[in-house]
């Protein structure tokens, strides 16, 4: 893991890459993509000197570090919590997709400045796909959370077409901003906002669901073994499936409920991966399903999961 003083004092050959994170420790996006950049290069000597670094950021130095990361010429960045809003408004051009997010995810070098993308939508519904065998168009999808990984899902799936978009969250003033920012988007496609105290037992609004629900959960809700559900899923109309963002650690609250209930569920390591596999694609030209089987095998074991 290396510091912004590392950074500043950079040398090393080859084509670099870098994820930056506060924290930063626990990210297994270098074991990811070192092992899709090894394997590439089996196959295409152009890749045997790309590296992909791991460097711990205060936000309050984001600024000189993507001055610092452009001037020594790294090909591309990723950047997590808290950087990918605070950094859109700090880059020369933004990928017309992520427009509407507000918040970029990945970094592509260019002699004007760093163009940014955000890739979390595509990792979504491609896991969503995957593992649930659901596709997001033509879906009613019941979004619990109103933060940034809402604001980035909620722009996902009106782009895609869902049938109809409920947005659950504790807050009202923070699901309102979240409506305000989808509103533009949405089309006459139905968007509806809600807060978990409107849906008790028997309230009018659990009776206006309707079943085959895809319940996306967007919260931090799941990180502890000791938080509580986002939403009881045994008072909604039975869902499709549930799908949680959430993917350390594999089993949420969440996820137990759906299995006792029989729901298909998924966690969200497969987002990781696919927005992982279409960042490496925006800096090497190289598809996002080719890398991404390479990916997900070092990301198992990067977690000491098992496999499929």
């Amino acid at each position: 893991m290396h510091s912004l003083a590392d950074l500043a004092a950079w040398s090393q050959p080859g084509t670099s890459l870098a994820v930056l994170g506060h924290p930063i420790k626990h990210s297994i996006s270098p074991a990811m993509h070192n092992a899709a950049l090894a394997d590439l290069a089996r196959a295409d000597t152009r890749f045997a000197d790309w590296r992909y670094h791991r460097f711990e950021i205060h936000p309050d130095d984001l600024p000189q570090a993507l001055t610092l990361l452009h001037e020594k010429k790294f090909r591309g960045v990723n950047l997590t919590v808290p950087h990918k809003i605070i950094a859109f408004g700090r880059v020369a051009a933004i990928d017309p997709a992520a427009q509407p997010v507000g918040a970029v995810n990945t970094l592509r070098w260019s002699g004007e400045g760093w163009h940014g993308f955000n890739t979390d939508g595509y990792g979504l519904a491609t896991a969503v796909r995957e593992s649930l065998g659901r596709d997001l168009a033509h879906t009613p999808i019941l979004l619990l959370g109103a933060g940034g990984a809402a604001r980035g899902a909620g722009v996902e799936f009106l782009q895609r077409g869902c049938s109809a978009l409920w947005i659950v969250n504790r807050t009202r003033e923070t699901l309102d901003q979240l409506l305000g920012v989808l509103a533009p988007l949405q089309g006459g496609i139905p968007l509806h906002g809600l807060t978990l105290d409107g849906l008790g037992a028997g309230s009018d609004t659990l009776a206006s669901l309707p079943t085959g629900l895809l319940v996306i959960n967007a919260t931090s809700a799941g990180l502890r073994e000791t938080d509580p559900l986002p939403i009881e899923l045994g008072l909604l109309p039975r869902p499709s499936a549930v799908y949680d963002m959430i993917y350390n650690p594999p089993q949420t609250p969440l996820l137990r409920r759906a299995e006792a209930l029989g729901i298909p569920h998924a966690h969200g390591l497969g987002m990781l991966i696919h927005q992982g596999a279409k960042a490496l694609e925006i800096w090497t030209g190289v598809p996002a399903e080719r890398t991404a089987p390479t990916m997900a095998s070092a990301a198992h074991a990067a977690l000491g999961l098992v496999e499929g």
